[in-house]
This record gives structure tokens, C-alpha cells and sequence, in this order.
């Protein structure tokens, strides 16, 4: 059995960023706190648990006082740093440059909207961190949606303006954007001039590993895909994995392997979500050469 694994996969530069920032922090044995899983990953977010880094949420954020707190990649709301200067907490900011400059454009876009009578529209999964962190630069005015039912929120007799949560799907932020379209034209009139502005926000890191995994499960027999089932990005990744090649399995771990999956002579190839360690990577690669290769030529 031949085992690969997909040299693109892995950490995003914001999540690695995120983490080494959290690992420097913890050098020299002081607390620090996360706002929140720093990676939607269980066994990374458990790594670095053992290693002193405490998971808060935000009910518990308003009662501490004195202390350090990360903000992970995700980004954060403006009420999360109201709160850290009335409390004398300490950020470390690990915020992903593409996330602050994406709130900054959705700021700018709802201030034009409110003068304009119009509605901020996110393609992004509801309660999703950097939803929340998008959703507080408009007072909680703008509209999430991520099916087709969550369009009927829209006033489609009122400009839109619509961005994306930067982890999604590149296919379905464009099927939404397109059945905005659509719904723009049937209320107004086919020849009307649409007030509509659809932004593309998708992180090209993020959209590139696309293309990238569609070539990798085309060119493995196997694929075994690596990721926290709380990954957005990761359920979005598998399906492109799955739409190449129907042997292609979700896994958060090497114990949800089942040896039957896999005949003697097979590729596999290992990939994973933005949020997978190639640590997690590797682990599985070791199981399937140390273990399943001995259970096949039984």
C-alpha cells in the first residue's frame, strides 16, 4: 500500500499564526486564555490545553479582569474589545489578516447601506466565530444565510449587499449570489437596474486547496480526509474530496479507521481541512503503515 500525504493540506497561515502566537505566550508557564476553541480541531485544541491554554466563552470573559486573552484567527466582534479595556484584559490579537480586512469592508459597506436603506447579506454559517465577529460591525443588522430557505429574510425591493465568511465554498457562495440575483429581478423587473453588490471574500488560501484536492482524490485509489467535525471548512473540503472520488472518508482521527475500506494494493492519500495539524496527518499515515498494512497481507 502506497500512503501520501497532500503537501498542500494542513494549517492556513491565520490558524498557524494563531497558534504560534498562543505557544510564545505560553513560554514561560503564564495562563493564558482562548476566547473560544482556537482551531476546530479537538486533539490540537486538547495539545494545547495540557500546555496551559484555558478555553473561555464569552459569559466568562465578562467576569475576568487582569489577565491575558487570545483572540483567535476567527476575529472578534467590537464588543469583545469594549469589554477587555473595561475589564484591564491583556489581547493578544491573533486575528487573520484576511478576517480584520474582510470586517473592515463589511463596516464600510454597512454604513453606506444604512445611509442607503439597504441590507448587508453574509453567506456563512450561523454562530460560526468569524460570523459573529462580521456580524457585530453591523449592530447585528446583517442577514446570515448559507441554504436556499434563509433568502426568504431578504427585502429584495431594498439594495443588498452581499460578502462571504471566508472558509466557505467558492461553488455555493456563487450559487447564492446568483438565486439573490434572481430574486433581485423577479421583484424589481428583468430590466430594472439591479442595487445589488456581491463580494467574493472567499480567503484565496482557503479556495485554492479546491482545485488542488480535486486532482490529489482523483490521482488516489483512497482518501482518507483529516478534520474536526466542528471544521466548516473541513465538511466543505471533504464533499469536494467526495465529488471526485466516492471512496473518500471523513475522519477526526487514526481510531475511526475501518480496515475494510482499503484493498492490499491501494493509494491512500491523507489530506485535511485549514484547521488539521500535519502532526494529525502524520499520526494517520503511521497507523495505516504500521497496522493496516500488516492486517492486509494477512
Amino acid at each position: 500500500m502506497e500512503v501520501t500525504i497532500d503537501k498542500n493540506s494542513g494549517y492556513c497561515f491565520g490558524v498557524e499564526f494563531a497558534i504560534k502566537m498562543a505557544e510564545d505566550e505560553m513560554e514561560n508557564g503564564e495562563k493564558l486564555f482562548c476566547l473560544g476553541d482556537i482551531v476546530h480541531n479537538d486533539m490540537e485544541v486538547k495539545r494545547l490545553n495540557e500546555k496551559g491554554l484555558v478555553v473561555i466563552d464569552r459569559e466568562q470573559l465578562a467576569e475576568l479582569s487582569n489577565c491575558k486573552v487570545l483572540i483567535r484567527a476567527h476575529g472578534e466582534p467590537p464588543e469583545t474589545y469594549k469589554t477587555a479595556i473595561e475589564n484591564n484584559i491583556e489581547l493578544i490579537d491573533a486575528s487573520c489578516p484576511v478576517v480584520l480586512k474582510l470586517q473592515n469592508r463589511v463596516k464600510n459597506a454597512f454604513d453606506k447601506m444604512e445611509r442607503e436603506e439597504g441590507q448587508i447579506v453574509i453567506y456563512g454559517k450561523k454562530g460560526h466565530a468569524e460570523v459573529i465577529g462580521l456580524t457585530g460591525q453591523t449592530l447585528e443588522k446583517a442577514i446570515v444565510v448559507m441554504e436556499e430557505s434563509d433568502l426568504d429574510a431578504i427585502d429584495y425591493s431594498r439594495p443588498v449587499t452581499l460578502f462571504s465568511q471566508t472558509t466557505k465554498s467558492t461553488k455555493g457562495f456563487y450559487e447564492i449570489s446568483e438565486k439573490i440575483e434572481e430574486r433581485i429581478k423577479a421583484c424589481k423587473g428583468e430590466l430594472t437596474e439591479l442595487d445589488y453588490n456581491s463580494n467574493d471574500s472567499i480567503c484565496r488560501q482557503v479556495s485554492n486547496r479546491e482545485p488542488q484536492l480535486q486532482r490529489f482524490a482523483n490521482e488516489n485509489d483512497v482518501i482518507l480526509f483529516v478534520s474536526g467535525k466542528k471544521s466548516s471548512n473541513g465538511k466543505a473540503l471533504h464533499q469536494v474530496c467526495l465529488s471526485q472520488n466516492s471512496r473518500s472518508y471523513f475522519i477526526e482521527n487514526e481510531t475511526e479507521i475501518d480496515l475494510e475500506w482499503f484493498s492490499k494494493n491501494d493509494k491512500v492519500g491523507i489530506c485535511g481541512a485549514t484547521s488539521t495539524p500535519m502532526w494529525l496527518m502524520d499520526q494517520v499515515k503511521s497507523f495505516l503503515e504500521l497496522q493496516a498494512e500488516e492486517a492486509l497481507t494477512v
